[in-house]
């Protein structure tokens, strides 16, 4: 280690240049210095090896000996690897490339592993890794410090945000094709609020709006209901006739399209709201997660599937 630490980088360009060139004083020109000061450089570190790194016949060409030449081909291997590292600084320092933690409430989960993928092909420098869970717990991660940004609903009250609409969140209310309230017009509260209906786990976005739309039209009158942590779980019991459901309806697109869910014409629904892509207030961006935030921005019209559905 005593050879490593003794060598320098002018040594090592002024030994990689005399050999390409093959002459010491076109390597000095090249190099910006005296023909003196590049041989000192090649003294100096034949010196630290203890044998000659170049050889001449005459006034001949110098050419690299056996050590010289295993000596240079470190030098390149190890000059290519700064050039990489050297690239990588300027594309942190530009926000091409890094790692940007980005969470997604549950009901986005099934947009968001597009939008990754989009950034992927965009960024392919940067890594985003997305967290999903429900409201609660992507608003304790942002607490916490552990998210860079995050895509919900309504932003919180705290901790305090940077929000920018993405686009429309329309929910609506689903039952099987068969059910007897399908295909009726103005559908009354009364008969919804005689459903069994389907709810989210507390803590759940879907959760807080249901129970929102339940009480106001309900006036305070008492509904059967169960709970289940998943959209998933829900759509596929509502399929299976165990009841209906207010959900978001970007996780029931594929399955109003081809029938096996219908929505229910209620006064007052789809109840509308919006995607907000968000970051803490107290954490402004910086590199990657600036230019994440800017790819969303600019993209977030081609991100959700189109409302109102097309016909």
């Amino acid at each position: 280690m005593r050879r490593l630490s003794s060598l320098t980088l002018k040594q090592l360009r002024a030994l990689e240049a005399v050999e390409r060139t093959g002459s010491i004083s076109r390597a000095a020109e090249e190099l910006g210095l005296t023909a003196p000061a590049v041989h000192s450089q090649l003294k100096v570190l034949e010196q630290t090896f203890g044998c000659g790194l170049l050889s001449r016949e005459g006034a001949g060409r110098f050419h690299a000996t056996p050590e010289g030449a295993a000596l240079l081909q470190a030098w390149r291997s190890a000059e290519a690897a700064f050039r990489l590292g050297l690239q990588r600084i300027d594309a942190l320092q530009k926000g091409l490339a890094g790692t940007v933690v980005l969470g997604v409430v549950s009901t986005g989960k099934y947009f968001a592993p597009g939008l990754v993928a989009r950034l992927r092909r965009a960024c392919p420098e940067i890594e985003v890794v997305l967290q999903v869970g429900n409201r609660d717990t992507i608003i304790s991660a942002l607490q916490d410090g552990a998210l860079d940004l995050a895509i919900m609903g309504r932003p919180p009250r705290e901790p305090m945000v940077e929000s920018l609409s993405i686009g429309v969140h329309p929910h609506v209310l689903i039952a099987p094709p068969d059910h007897p309230l399908a295909g009726q017009a103005g559908v009354t509260a009364a008969a919804v609020l005689a459903e069994p209906f389907l709810m989210r786990e507390p803590g759940s976005g879907t959760r807080i709006l249901a129970t929102r739309f339940l009480d106001r039209i309900g006036e305070g009158k008492t509904y059967a209901r169960s709970e289940m942590n998943s959209n998933e779980t829900i759509k596929q019991a509502v399929i299976a006739g165990l009841g209906i459901a207010l959900i978001s309806y970007h996780t029931v697109v594929e399955e109003l399209r081809t029938g096996r869910l219908v929505t229910l014409d209620l006064p007052g629904l789809p109840i509308l709201r919006h995607w907000f892509l968000l970051h803490r207030a107290d954490m402004p961006l910086t590199g990657a997660a600036r230019t994440v935030w800017e790819f969303i921005a600019a993209e977030r019209a081609g991100i959700l599937p189109g409302w109102p559905p097309s016909r």
